[in-house]
């Protein structure tokens, strides 16, 4: 209701729904707002109470839950500059969870607890895995219109 009523006009005029805040876009804002939830409550548990068992991981974790916390918020504006936002947040995101993943079977003795991204989020069903190469392909689906490049009567010539 409040997308038809606010959402942004089309060419006839009519409201037309942004891919953000229908369907997949939807899901996809509500892994993220879980996964900033879920990871920030973890790791600021694990830091308030346990931050001497592992220091490294509950950083990590902390790390992880405001890359998922910057996501989600990006994800829920409109705007190239907030696109931009979004898929940096992603792409560090994904390296995040190859580099960590990797580093977790490399050098386990680092790990004395497991982070959000250890062994490439197998902790969460590999979903900290799957999701940014998702966002990923839903924002380059969604991302915004760019406008022609406007040639100039003299540049006519050389193109």
């Amino acid at each position: 209701m409040l997308q038809r009523r606010f959402g942004p006009k089309g060419d006839d005029g009519a409201r037309r729904p942004d891919a953000k805040s229908t369907g997949f876009g939807r899901v996809i804002i509500a892994i993220y707002g879980i996964f900033a939830l879920s990871a920030g409550v973890r790791s600021a548990y694990q830091i308030a109470m346990q931050f001497g068992v592992a220091p490294l991981a509950y950083l990590l974790s902390l790390f992880s839950a405001v890359v998922y916390v910057l996501a989600a918020v990006a994800l829920t504006r409109r705007g190239a500059a907030w696109h931009r936002v979004a898929s940096a947040a992603v792409v560090v995101e994904l390296a995040g969870v190859l580099g960590i993943g990797l580093w977790t079977y490399l050098a386990p003795d680092l790990f004395a607890d497991e982070t959000v991204w250890s062994h490439f989020g197998q902790g969460y069903g590999f979903i900290p895995l799957v999701l940014p190469v998702v966002g990923l392909l839903w924002l380059w689906r969604t991302r915004p219109n760019r406008e022609p490049a406007v040639l100039h009567p003299e540049d006519k010539e050389h193109a």
